[in-house]
C-alpha cells in the first residue's frame, strides 16, 4: 500500500504522467467551427468559443513544460466519418459531418503536435475505446492522466473515467477544460473532486513540472 500516489506533487511526477490533450479542433474549439455553427443555424443558444483561444495558449505552454520535464503528451483526434461511428452515435448526429477526416474542421486549433507526442485518432467520446492509447500509454510507464481539452462534460469526461477504471490516476487542470454547457462543465469538474482525483490549476502544473525541467529531468520513456 505504500506505493499508492496520495498527493499531487507524487501523481503529477514527469516520468510517470501524461499530459492528455482532448479534442483541440476546429470543430469544436474555432470560429464558424461545427459547433459553433450548427447551434446559431438552429436558432439554438449560441455556443461561444472565445475563451477557446485562451484555453489553447494555457494548454499550449504547459505542454512545453511538461515536455521539458520529461512527462509525456499526448493527443486525442475525433474522427467522426459516420463510417466510424456505432449506430447509436449516428442516431444522436444531425445529417452534417463533424471533424471529417481531412477536413479543416478536424484539424488542431491554434496548438499542434511535437514531434516525439503521442497522436491518437478516436471514433467516440472516450479515448480508450478501441483505440491504441491505452498501450501507448503503458509502454511509456504513465501512471496519471492531466486532462486538458474540450468538451468538459462530454470527451474530457468519458476519457478520464475510462481511465479512471483502466487504473490511472486522474488529475484535471480547471482553466485548460472548457465546454459550451457550464452546467455540464461544472458537474464534471465536482464529480472528479469527490470520486475521481485531483482538480488543480494550470499554474499549479507549471510549478511542479517546471521543477524537474529546471532539474534538467531527462524524458523516461
Amino acid at each position: 500500500m505504500s506505493n499508492i500516489l496520495r498527493t499531487l506533487a507524487e501523481k503529477a511526477r514527469p516520468n510517470h504522467t501524461a499530459l492528455l490533450i482532448v479534442d483541440m479542433q476546429n470543430d469544436f474549439c474555432a470560429q464558424g467551427g461545427y459547433l459553433q455553427r450548427t447551434r446559431a443555424e438552429s436558432g439554438r443558444n449560441p455556443i461561444r468559443v472565445d475563451e477557446n483561444a485562451v484555453i489553447a495558449d494555457r494548454i499550449g505552454q504547459l505542454a512545453g513544460v511538461a515536455r521539458r520535464s520529461g512527462a509525456t503528451v499526448a493527443w486525442l483526434r475525433s474522427v467522426y466519418d459516420f463510417k466510424y461511428l456505432a449506430d447509436a452515435h449516428v442516431a444522436m448526429r444531425d445529417d452534417e459531418g463533424c471533424c471529417m477526416e481531412g477536413t479543416w474542421g478536424a484539424d488542431f486549433f491554434r496548438i499542434q503536435p511535437h514531434e516525439g507526442d503521442v497522436v491518437v485518432d478516436k471514433h467516440t467520446f472516450s479515448g480508450f475505446h478501441e483505440t491504441g492509447l491505452h498501450a501507448q500509454l503503458q509502454a511509456r510507464g504513465i501512471k496519471t492522466l492531466v486532462m486538458t481539452g474540450v468538451a468538459t462534460n462530454v470527451c474530457v469526461d468519458s476519457t478520464l473515467r475510462h481511465g479512471f477504471f483502466l487504473g490511472y490516476h486522474i488529475v484535471v487542470a480547471e482553466d485548460c477544460v472548457g465546454s459550451g454547457n457550464q452546467t455540464g462543465h461544472e458537474g464534471t469538474l465536482s464529480t472528479v473532486k469527490v470520486n475521481f482525483g485531483e482538480v488543480t490549476t494550470s499554474a499549479e502544473l507549471l510549478q511542479l513540472f517546471g521543477q524537474h525541467a529546471r532539474a534538467g529531468v531527462s524524458p523516461v520513456l
